[in-house]
């Protein structure tokens, strides 16, 4: 059997796989987001049926391995019938995991703004909606920034998953090269230096935004 030296070729191809471990990433990031605004507003409303149903769903997938959910995804939409692409089938679990963890993460920072915020905005005639949208809400995000770009930080390691599933992703690219070369230990290193060149400066980011809170 004859191996491949490894090559230029080769490090282009994975750098194609790094574009679409960034672009899963913000599509997770961007339907978790949606998806997470509804349940962190769901788990403050005043409705108590409401806020269990957003509690059982982060506890739900919180619960289960993000590998399960991908495959669930994956062979679920064959299953009952429908022809979904797996790359959209992996994207929308990806997205019910994010928003799992962004509905709690921002469920938490809601919950960090003072009291008195919210009993000063009723103070002065403010409905409940308006007091979330001109007072709670934009306090709350400064809170939820850094862990919110933590957690993109971690979005971004676990779509090395997605490899399992066949979606060409930098971690899967990596294995095709490193069975075709034989060269595992110089291909894996490469594909360990692309996450942190991608992973370093964001959680520079978060932590510089982290330490800008605690002084503000």
């Amino acid at each position: 059997m004859m191996f491949q030296e490894f090559s230029l070729p080769h490090v282009y191809f994975m750098l194609q796989g790094l574009a679409w471990t960034i672009g899963l990433a913000v599509i997770a990031l961007t339907g978790g987001s949606i998806a997470g605004s509804l349940l962190a507003l769901m788990a403050v409303s005043r409705n108590r049926w409401v806020r269990r149903v957003a509690k059982l769903y982060i506890f739900v997938v919180q619960g289960t391995p993000l590998l399960v959910t991908l495959f669930i995804a994956y062979f679920g939409a064959n299953y009952v019938g429908f022809e979904v692409p797996p790359l959209v089938a992996i994207s929308i679990a990806f997205s019910f995991y994010a928003a799992a963890f962004l509905g709690e993460i921002w469920r938490g920072s809601i919950h960090s703004v003072p009291i008195g915020q919210s009993e000063g905005a009723h103070a002065l005639g403010l409905s409940r909606f308006d007091a979330m949208r001109y007072i709670i809400i934009p306090q709350a995000v400064k809170i939820a920034t850094p862990p919110t770009v933590g957690f993109f930080v971690m979005l971004i390691k676990n779509t090395s998953l997605a490899s399992v599933v066949s979606i060409t992703e930098l971690t899967r690219t990596a294995q095709i090269v490193s069975n075709a070369t034989f060269k595992p230990l110089q291909v894996y290193l490469l594909a360990a230096l692309f996450y942190f060149l991608v992973c370093f400066p964001l959680t520079i980011v978060s932590r510089k935004l982290e330490r800008r809170l605690h002084k503000s």
